[in-house]
């Protein structure tokens, strides 16, 4: 057991958000060269060589990695992560990263609402009234007087529900299976459905493009090493909250790199709703601890 060593943590939370909006970046650049399902099939086989060869480390390897108590919630699970992937990607190709993450932002927030009848977890008060500000921050980037209101706007929102869905279904199988378990059974089931997606929408990419294919699939690993450091070394309460920083991250880089803008009313509504997720992230813990 590593340390406990939470200013460690913190930066390397902050490293792992860093990396993961690069990640995002190229993804978006990588989808509208190509398309999004191919991307995120290419990525996965990457991601699932980096989870075979971690699993082959741990002890006991592929074979007590790959047993769970509850596989088929596992195989949901790998499956979930794939399709939220396309559609958050979708949603960088459509509305750019900087109103994308904004709106996605808001999945702490649909994680502790729907963890009472996911997980049978009291909610109090406190939590939801911050849920509801939250989601007053949602309405208040898609407003409808010529904000990001569009039908577009729901492409963010279902990723950001999936994702929570994803993470509240992490949260009950770590009642049985350990995290190796969980991290396998997301690369192994996850490379199968990607790999049934993608091989229908293969295309040739240029030379550039497949070094930036080669950039993702190092900063998809890099990002997920860093993360399993960040969680071995700090409680995952302590860091939790700088995990926001990929909204800052990743709307920079869609200005900088894609020319987005940041319109006042997606400012105000993003900084609502990262008060309230960091408000909801304290109350948990001091519930749990309570």
């Amino acid at each position: 057991m590593a340390q406990q060593n939470t200013r460690l943590g913190i930066w390397l939370m902050v490293l792992t958000t860093f990396i993961f909006s690069v990640q995002d970046g190229l993804s978006r650049h990588l989808s509208e060269a190509t398309n999004v399902y191919m991307v995120t099939m290419v990525r996965y086989w990457f991601f699932a060589l980096f989870v075979l060869t971690l699993a082959a480390r741990h002890k006991g390897g592929l074979r007590a990695a790959a047993k769970s108590g509850q596989p088929l919630l596992q195989a949901f699970r790998g499956v979930l992560l794939v399709l939220e992937i396309c559609v958050m990607v979708s949603a960088f190709v459509y509305l750019g990263l900087v109103e994308s993450h904004a709106v996605f932002a808001c999945y702490p927030l649909l994680i502790a609402a729907l963890s009472g009848p996911v997980l049978g977890e009291k909610v109090g008060w406190r939590r939801w009234s911050a849920i509801g500000i939250g989601f007053l921050g949602i309405l208040i980037i898609l407003q409808p007087s010529g904000g990001v209101f569009s039908p577009l706007a729901a492409i963010p929102l279902l990723a950001a529900l999936m994702f929570a869905l994803y993470g509240l279904l992490t949260r009950r199988v770590a009642r049985t299976d350990s995290a190796a378990t969980s991290f396998f059974w997301t690369g192994t089931v996850g490379v199968a459905t990607a790999t049934l997606i993608g091989m229908w929408f293969w295309e040739p990419m240029s030379a550039s493009d497949w070094a930036m294919m080669a950039a993702l699939c190092v900063t998809g690993a890099t990002g997920h090493f860093t993360l399993i450091k960040c969680y071995e070394v700090a409680e995952a309460s302590a860091v939790q909250p700088f995990a926001y920083l990929q909204l800052v991250f990743a709307s920079a880089l869609g200005m900088l790199a894609f020319g987005e803008t940041l319109r006042p009313n997606v400012a105000l509504g993003a900084a609502i709703i990262t008060c309230a997720g960091i408000f909801t992230l304290i109350r948990a813990r001091k519930a749990a601890q309570g």
